[in-house]
């Protein structure tokens, strides 16, 4: 594991092209992301997975998916999760808590069989970000609730029985997305409330979260640094770390959304600078693959620790 590099990539197809195997064997990143792109069937899948796997020579090694359920479904092409929204769920555990414990129960054992069955192993959800009226629909029915303690709860069970299938979780967008007015993958969010407030709203859902990965969010929190989006601010990772009190893996959202100002190669370094342990590239362009490799160190002892721990709940 000690010679792996701090960030993790997309791919372009359904296999591996002989550069993308170049590519990963000379870099060799932490981990790779599978989006729709990459699942044809189930098949092609796992063969794709484990020829990612067999150039580490590690069953193990991480291999994400962005699989919420609802509109934010990588298996479209295996199945439909449409009606299945977060929003959904959240719904059903205040109006019915016994149908919402069946309904979440079947819906992260089914999801979990199936992405066990490709050859993936980390999920990046629960989105622990507010629905607030009057921001981006980014969000939107991505969220559980407007209410910060209802979000929490469901964040807990939803990492819980994820962990329980032998699947990792990524908790997003840490400190929290929902009262970004524009969209970050396009444009730079810029939130006015005080800290005093985003403490008791949208940073509550992240606390004691026992997920061993948390996604940052790409936007600016003007009161606490006008300057950086929370994946380039020491200052917010600061309070991820001690007042949110965040202590496993730190992972950028996408490096290649608009939201981040400056060339890539800046914006990685300047992410890890900041705190961040792993940066995320999904677009699987070649050349901006290669800044990132470039501009990425070997894995430290903090994040071989976390990956073992990690590595124990899988099966």
């Amino acid at each position: 594991m000690n010679n792996r590099r701090s960030f993790i990539v997309g791919i372009k197809s359904t296999k591996l092209s002989s550069k993308e195997k170049n590519f990963i064997k000379r870099y060799r990143p932490w981990g790779i992301i599978l989006f729709t792109r990459n699942i044809k069937n189930i098949q092609q899948t796992q063969k794709l997975t484990s020829e990612i796997r067999k150039i580490f020579n590690d069953k193990k090694y991480p291999i994400l998916i962005d699989q919420e359920g609802g509109r934010v479904n990588r298996l479209k092409n295996l199945i439909s999760f449409d009606n299945l929204t977060s929003e959904f769920f959240g719904k059903k555990f205040i109006k019915n808590y016994l149908e919402f414990t069946t309904y979440y129960n079947l819906f992260i054992d089914k999801t979990s069989y199936l992405l066990r069955l490709i050859g993936v192993n980390i999920n990046t959800c629960p989105v622990l970000d507010l629905k607030i009226k009057g921001s981006s629909n980014i969000i939107g029915d991505r969220s559980f609730s407007r209410n910060p303690k209802i979000v929490s709860k469901i964040g807990d069970i939803c990492i819980n029985l994820f962990h329980k299938n032998g699947i990792g979780t990524v908790i997003k967008h840490i400190p929290g997305h929902g009262l970004a007015k524009v969209d970050s993958h396009y444009f730079t969010p810029v939130v006015q409330k005080e800290l005093k407030y985003l403490g008791k709203n949208d940073f509550f859902p992240f606390k004691r979260k026992k997920s061993f990965f948390a996604m940052t969010a790409h936007i600016i929190f003007n009161k606490i640094d006008k300057r950086n989006t929370v994946t380039q601010s020491k200052k917010l990772i600061q309070i991820i770390r001690k007042k949110i009190g965040f202590k496993n893996i730190l992972i950028s959202d996408d490096l290649s959304m608009k939201s981040l100002k400056g060339s890539l190669k800046e914006n990685t370094i300047k992410t890890f600078k900041a705190g961040c342990n792993i940066v995320l590239h999904c677009n699987a362009n070649e050349k901006e693959m290669k800044i990132i490799g470039e501009n990425s160190p070997l894995i430290n002892k903090f994040i071989i620790k976390k990956t073992s721990q990690f590595y124990r709940i899988l099966s």
